[in-house]
């Protein structure tokens, strides 16, 4: 019989003095209500994976309808799943449970949220169409919203996409009903040398769809089509080297990869790993389900340069010798041979992403300087004086680009949606205290990784997502990746994986 600490650990619940016959039952039985939701809720998490990108990105309002409406069904399921193991006395076998810093992250997301809802409600201003301004009275040491509409509709896709980030969380850390049995089959053994189930067909779908991604976009850009998908052609960015694949803009699509290739790129280092421990272990592995990660992850990485994006490319060049050195120093004990082919494997995305981008994207890079950035100095200098005239609360997530119409100057173009500047912008949008509760969050979740609990993960892997965690937050800096809900999504996809694992995770000590 298991000891009490292990059935605490297994079964994350507080053990009473002498559980009877039938709450042990209710333990390990599966309500069919609970299986039920739990594989709702996987289709749904598969689905915002591919469907985001290939929705155009979802950067358009139906498309950000589909997510939220996803979102908010995510969270209802949630919330019947918790409902259920409180009528049934069900308790989930996981793979941790709750800690400090899950409770802060929950807490910190609430606000969040509630910072958004009381810039709505406490509104300065509730319709905006210049000259013609229609203000009311407002709380003014809430937060207050200068553009009404354009916060609720804020408040509405941060409200989805926070359901979904906690719904996933719940899901991920759950375990399958292999991983519940105290000696797994030889089949799944070796597996979970690498990642639990569910986290690695979550990894499998992001992989493969961004592949299928990369292939389109590749194809459609040799092919000079100027529609998206050979289906519509855009009200904006209308010339094929301004758009890439599915997206109207390539620097969003160069944005998107360059957070799925070092996920893919770790994935595959773990994959080979895991088969390499089990094989040494004297198992018979075939590892060739994995091998298509290496192909797809240099396809990947190459297409921030082929979609001929400044940025993108820039990026993916900094971030490129990161992963390099990464996975290099996961090796370092390795044979020179496997030393000199990742080596290699990682010249070949910058030798196909010049091969097939470079005449077009190095005159880009030439002006970059003397064009003021695309313009963009124009609009951080209204920007910068909005911000200043705002600097507590901000106009209201969402309000920029009405906001700016009050303050454009001759140099700035007369009308945006987006300042080019996520960080500038989420400064004047939610203010200095929104913009601190949000860089909160992101400090909390990458602190789990040190003072936490979680699923088990190597250092290696977990260092590829904060390296495309962070080439995402410096390109935020010249560009508007976070106004895109696709690649905000991914983020926060990224941000969840990291909330859920640990260097000493607490299922190591399971049975």
């Amino acid at each position: 019989m298991p000891s009490r600490r292990v059935w605490r650990l297994a079964c994350c619940v507080k053990i009473s003095p002498e559980p009877d016959r039938h709450s042990r039952a209710r333990q390990h039985s599966t309500p069919i209500a609970y299986r039920t939701c739990e594989g709702l809720i996987e289709v749904l998490l598969y689905f915002t994976v591919v469907f985001n990108p290939w929705a155009f990105g979802t950067t358009q309002s139906w498309s950000v309808e589909v997510m939220n409406i996803t979102g908010y069904s995510l969270g209802l399921l949630l919330l019947f799943k918790w409902l259920i193991c409180w009528r049934t006395g069900y308790r989930p076998s996981r793979w941790r449970p709750l800690g400090s810093l899950d409770f802060t992250a929950a807490i910190l997301t609430v606000v969040v949220l509630a910072y958004c809802l009381i810039s709505a409600v406490n509104a300065r201003m509730t319709f905006m169409t210049y000259p013609l301004l229609d203000y009311r009275e407002c709380i003014r040491w809430l937060p207050h919203s200068y553009c009404a509409p354009w916060t609720w509709r804020a408040f509405g896709e941060y409200l989805g996409l926070a359901l979904t980030f906690w719904a996933m969380r719940d899901w991920l850390l759950g375990k399958t009903h292999e991983e519940r049995k105290s000696q797994p089959s030889p089949a799944e053994a070796w597996k979970a040398l690498a990642l639990p189930a569910r986290l690695r067909r979550l990894l499998w779908i992001l992989c493969a769809n961004g592949l299928l991604l990369a292939i389109e976009g590749i194809v459609q850009r040799l092919a000079g089509s100027n529609r998206l998908l050979w289906l519509i052609q855009p009200m904006v960015n209308q010339k094929a080297e301004s758009q890439f694949g599915p997206y109207a803009y390539r620097s969003t699509a160069a944005q998107y990869f360059n957070l799925v290739w070092p996920v893919c790129a770790g994935f595959a280092w773990l994959w080979a790993r895991a088969a390499r421990q089990a094989r040494h272990a004297g198992g018979l592995v075939r590892n060739r389900y994995g091998a298509w990660l290496v192909p797809a992850a240099i396809l990947m990485a190459a297409c921030p340069v082929i979609s001929t994006s400044r940025g993108g490319a820039l990026v993916a060049a900094g971030m490129i010798p990161l992963v390099l050195l990464g996975l290099l120093f996961a090796n370092h004990r390795g044979h020179l041979g496997r030393k000199i082919g990742i080596i290699l494997l990682f010249v070949l995305p910058v030798q196909l992403g010049l091969f097939l981008g470079w005449d077009q994207l190095k005159p880009r890079l030439e002006r970059m300087f003397s064009d003021q950035l695309g313009g963009r100095t124009g609009i951080y200098k209204v920007g910068e004086l909005i911000a200043r005239d705002f600097p507590v609360f901000g106009t209201g997530p969402g309000s920029f680009s009405q906001i700016y119409s009050l303050y454009r100057t001759d140099d700035a173009p007369k009308t945006i949606a987006q300042a080019h500047n996520d960080w500038l912008e989420t400064r004047v949008d939610m203010g200095w205290l929104g913009l601190g509760l949000v860089l909160l969050l992101l400090a909390v979740v990458a602190l789990n990784w040190f003072y936490g609990e979680g699923i088990p993960a190597p250092a290696p892997w977990v260092a590829m997502i904060w390296i495309a965690l962070a080439g995402c937050l410096v390109h935020a800096r010249f560009d508007m990746p976070f106004r895109a809900h696709s690649v905000l999504s991914l983020f926060l996809t990224l941000c969840c994986v990291l909330l859920c694992v640990h260097k000493k995770g607490a299922s190591s000590k399971a049975p």
